[in-house]
């Protein structure tokens, strides 16, 4: 008999189906000298500096979109949140909750574009874990990501950091994946050229550091968007924030298809842009740092700290009006990552 193109309840059972698959897919796209010990726990040396962890789950629906799958975009969430606290991202653990019947060519996809991921991010897989449940006991499949860095001696980076007159910039167009997971989703078969924003950021996020010792706070805008991780930094550190309208940028499709359907793109999710809150003495060198990096070629000053009013965020509108911008209330669009 050839080897199965679905996956079987055999693959989960810790037998020759299951040595078959970690050996067959997973060792061939992800292995190194570490993992390919394939021992109970991983040993691995690390720099000097403060450890960074970070753990993620993702079930995002579809698993395929425009610009990712769900293996890219596990291997980029995890790197971001890492990278965030000011970690150079090192290694990761990886397990999969796999559905029986799931084709092996949807998984190998999935994995392959893991792999492409790792090698771009310059990270390590090493530990993995693999379950298998029965038909209807999960949607395809889910990932769980562990990531692991450290954070040089000396640099501290945090939501709570961020004081009064410091200046907020972001590094690009805001709404780009939830938009585009929704429309894939949804088989909305729009004409606008929607792609996910999925990216690894610690190359980004390595050059704002190194140009600006000022440098507060990095946050990536995931679920909830821009404005509610605006409002979780304004809490955290005790300022309020007043924002252009004008000044944040926004892909035109994506403003198109949120227009059309009611949304607001301030909200939704991004997996490939971040929040850095500066000294004002350093806004115009982040910006340049920012821009510099293919990552943020459009990073845009969208805004600045006040301590009138804690916790707020404010915008001044494009209208001429001023409105506030509170945390998501809901989820209008569950499995985004």
């Amino acid at each position: 008999m050839g080897k199965p193109d679905t996956i079987l309840l055999d693959h989960g059972a810790g037998g020759k189906a299951s040595a078959e698959l970690v050996g067959g897919l997973f060792a061939k796209h992800l292995g190194n000298e570490v993992l390919d010990q394939m021992d109970d726990a991983a040993v691995v040396d690390l720099p000097p500096g403060r450890l960074a962890v970070s753990t993620d789950s993702f079930t995002v629906d579809p698993i395929f979109f425009p610009g990712g799958n769900i293996g890219s975009l596990a291997v980029h969430g995890t790197v971001n949140d890492v990278t965030m606290r000011g970690g150079r991202p090192l290694f990761l653990t990886v397990g999969f909750v796999l559905e029986e019947g799931l084709p092996v060519a949807d998984l190998e996809r999935v994995v392959a574009a893991m792999a492409e991921a790792v090698q771009e991010a310059g990270v390590k897989v090493i530990a993995g874990d693999t379950k298998v449940v029965g038909r209807g006991q999960a949607d395809k499949l889910f990932i769980n990501t562990t990531g692991i860095g450290v954070i040089p001696p000396g640099l501290e980076l945090g939501a709570h950091l961020a004081r009064p007159g410091d200046v907020v910039l972001v590094s690009g167009s805001m709404g780009d994946h939830g938009v585009t997971i929704m429309a894939a989703r949804e088989g909305l078969g729009l004409e606008a050229p929607l792609s996910s924003d999925s990216a690894a950021l610690n190359g980004l996020a390595a050059g704002v550091i190194v140009a600006c010792p000022g440098l507060k706070t990095l946050r990536d805008p995931t679920r909830g968007g821009l404005a509610t991780a605006l409002n979780e930094i304004a809490a955290s550190s005790g300022v309020d924030m007043e924002l252009d309208e004008a000044a944040v940028p926004i892909d035109p499709a994506v403003a198109g298809v949120c227009e059309l359907l009611g949304l607001d793109p301030l909200y939704l999710a991004n997996e490939g842009k971040l929040i850095c809150i500066v000294d004002p003495d350093q806004a115009q060198t982040a910006l340049e740092a920012l821009r510099a990096h293919p990552l943020g070629h459009s990073a845009a000053i969208i805004g600045r700290c006040g301590g009138t009013k804690p916790g707020k965020v404010w915008m001044n509108t494009s209208a001429g009006g001023r409105r506030i911008l509170d945390m998501l209330s809901g989820e209008p669009l569950p499995r985004i990552c």
